[in-house]
């Protein structure tokens, strides 16, 4: 991706009402949607090969936790945002330290996040963030 270029984020969540709230703040956000992945086999074949900056991944999906998919994403170098409904105690310890959103996150709190996520990456997010 080139300098001047749309921010692109995978979205893993397999709540649709859910999803549809975290797409809608990341469009507001003039960020680009890939997915979502609603299943981990889809994130994970988005994570190997999908040109994105930064990904939003539920921890749980579909009962299937998504810390592969998250070790896929770190091994690329792409920060990635975790949101759940779960206590921070559910993070393997070798995620220490990564955002961690707890459900229901509010749009503040969801921008501050993707804002550090995506400052050492080659897009621009637009400059009302």
């Amino acid at each position: 991706m080139s300098p001047g270029q749309r921010c692109r984020v995978l979205l893993v969540e397999d709540e649709a009402a859910v999803s549809l709230l975290i797409e809608g703040m990341l469009l507001d956000l003039g960020v680009e949607v890939v997915g979502p992945a609603t299943t981990n086999d889809a994130a994970m074949a988005l994570a190997q090969e999908a040109e994105i900056e930064a990904a939003v991944l539920d921890i749980n999906v579909r009962g299937t936790m998504t810390f592969p998919v998250a070790d896929v994403l770190r091994a690329r170098g792409i920060p990635i945002i975790f949101t759940t409904g779960y206590q921070a105690s559910a993070v393997p310890p070798r995620f220490q330290g990564t955002p961690l959103l707890q459900k229901p996150f509010t749009m503040t709190a969801f921008k501050d996040v993707l804002r550090a996520a995506l400052a050492d990456t080659p897009c621009e997010l637009p400059e009302a963030l």
